[in-house]
């Protein structure tokens, strides 16, 4: 299948410090040389804690942060070396839904201002004629009604919000949407409408996903390849399908575990990364770590499947 992106070796840290005077000495490391790649018209999910950098790999791929190492490549293009312009287009073919709706739609604003605003400052704006009947397509493709047009975010419940946060991310015909947390606000119906949702349009479409959950049951459900990433490492990598079966990693086991209510020894907060990763990021909390563990970095290392990795004792 053809590859519409490509992540290689993508690295980010922020400083703790700020201000003029500042030495930048202390660093948090939030994304740690994560590497893999997406097919057109496939979902690849990023699934982990809060703190893991799934939410930061999410912003680096549409540039909101900028890497401090690694590349990022769309469609063959490496995006650090897009100018003003090539950006704003890159843009318009990859749009990012936000977790929660309700801060992320100007509640002063109609639904068809929020839908056609950005629009009118896009290479694809044709005229306010044009742009009544895409909103009034969209709408109605997400589910809901063209008199909707004329109402604000207020009057709509959570997941009819999220469905006009998808319609707007739809105006530009998008190639890829990143979805990050995009059904973790909502309850649990509405939460499989939106999915049902996404997939349709992702059919329809020929769209593809990057998918960023903390939920495995949502991941297995919606993607194609699930990532799972742990204090910005990404530790194992398989498809989604029968990953509850084949996930070797000991942090991916604990996942599913918590998935199903149960609770385990190795239940700890993830440490905030603080330096760079020189040992298995997980060791502190693994009850089957060992002395190589706490000391080397293992690599992620594929298998005969395709299946990824990175752990001493899973092979």
């Amino acid at each position: 299948m053809t590859e519409i992106l490509k992540v290689e070796h993508l690295t980010k840290e922020f400083n703790l410090e700020a201000g003029f005077f500042s030495k930048n000495k202390h660093k948090v490391y939030a994304v740690n040389d994560v590497s893999f790649t997406l097919s057109k018209g496939s979902t690849y999910g990023i699934v982990g804690e809060s703190g893991c950098g799934k939410t930061t790999t999410s912003r680096l791929i549409i540039q909101m942060y900028k890497q401090t190492a690694g590349t990022i490549l769309f469609n063959n293009r490496d995006v650090a070396t897009f100018n003003k312009k090539e950006l704003k287009e890159y843009r318009e073919k990859v749009k990012y839904i936000f977790q929660d709706p309700a801060r992320s739609l100007n509640p002063r604003m109609t639904v068809y201002k929020i839908l056609t605003e950005a629009l009118k400052y896009s290479s694809q704006w044709k005229g306010k004629e044009d742009a009544f009947n895409r909103a009034s397509k969209i709408i109605e493709e997400v589910g809901l009604s063209k008199e909707d047009l004329n109402r604000r975010p207020a009057e709509f419940s959570g997941g009819q919000r999220q469905r006009i946060s998808i319609a707007r991310g739809l105006i530009m015909n998008p190639e890829l949407l990143i979805c990050d947390e995009v059904v973790s606000a909502l309850d649990v119906s509405i939460q499989g409408q939106i999915l049902n949702l996404l997939q349709d349009l992702k059919k329809s479409r020929n769209l593809s996903f990057i998918f960023i959950t903390h939920d495995l049951r949502v991941a297995c459900y919606f993607c194609d390849t699930i990532g799972v990433m742990y204090r910005g490492i990404l530790v194992e990598e398989g498809h989604a399908q029968d990953m509850y079966k084949t996930a070797l990693h000991p942090y991916t086991r604990l996942l599913f575990d918590g998935a199903k209510g149960e609770v385990t020894a190795s239940n700890q907060e993830v440490k905030t990364t603080l330096q760079k990763e020189n040992c298995c990021p997980f060791a502190y909390r693994c009850p089957k770590a060992t002395d190589k563990c706490h000391n080397s970095l293992p690599e992620l290392k594929t298998m005969e499947n395709g299946h990824k990795v990175r752990c001493f004792n899973c092979f």
